[in-house]
């Protein structure tokens, strides 16, 4: 009896991999930019962490309204195109198989081939057939509003306790310090372990994120010190 290699592709860790890094990298960075403005503004290290602590709360509802909203979107559009492709069948079961033959032929297949899967699919199950190979809608990909916005929020709180507990341990005279490198160091290994797990360059995808967030908490320590002058 043969045995089937399942091969393991990382196209399908792009769905997670995508909420869970832009998550944490968004809960660092902004939380930390937040403290490091705060803390270049000469605030009092009590004021910084309570900072810290409300653009946590605040992110992580932010997020997760924001990936609610969007992921829901894309569920409704998916719903409607489905009772669309529903109501279709049931009026126009010959067009619809035509349909189905082109595209297995557009994919290779000759004409008398390409009917023949397509009246195999249909009979088994018409609406799933046509929503996985005219829509390119299936189960394992379709939009999960509920479980994007709390991957996000839970995610984006991860990446804002490091720069919160960068600030709660570091020294009153160096909080805007320990927390840029902390942050930085974070965003390094958060970079290159998402590139890591996308099979793309470990390096070029740390330098990404840490190049971004050092301008972040670079232009908002700039603005904290120049209100903080003012002020």
């Amino acid at each position: 009896m043969s045995h089937i290699n399942r091969e393991s592709h990382r196209a399908g860790r792009i769905g997670w991999l995508r909420a869970a890094v832009l998550g944490a990298n968004d809960g660092t960075i902004s939380v930390a930019s937040l403290v490091v403005g705060v803390a270049a503004a000469g605030a009092p290290q009590g004021t910084i962490l309570l900072t810290g602590v409300a653009g946590l709360v605040a992110g992580a509802m932010s997020m997760a309204a924001g990936e609610y909203v969007s992921v829901q979107s894309q569920a409704d559009t998916e719903k409607a195109d489905i009772e669309k492709e529903k109501r279709e069948l049931e009026i126009e079961p010959e067009h619809e198989l035509a349909e189905l033959t082109a595209i297995y032929e557009s994919r290779g297949l000759d004409q008398p081939l390409a009917r023949l899967v397509a009246e195999r699919l249909m009979s088994s199950d018409a609406l799933g057939t046509h929503a996985r190979d005219e829509l390119g809608i299936t189960e394992t990909l379709r939009a999960r509003p509920i479980q994007a916005a709390f991957a996000s929020a839970l995610s984006f709180v991860a990446g804002a306790l490091i720069p919160i507990a960068a600030t709660w341990l570091a020294p009153s005279a160096r909080v805007a310090v320990v927390s840029s490198a902390t942050a930085l160091g974070t965003l390094v290994i958060l970079g290159g372990t998402a590139a890591y797990a996308g099979g793309a360059s470990v390096a070029k995808g740390a330098l990404r994120v840490a190049f971004w967030g050092a301008l972040a908490m670079g232009l908002t320590a700039s603005v904290g010190k120049l209100f903080g002058t003012v002020v």
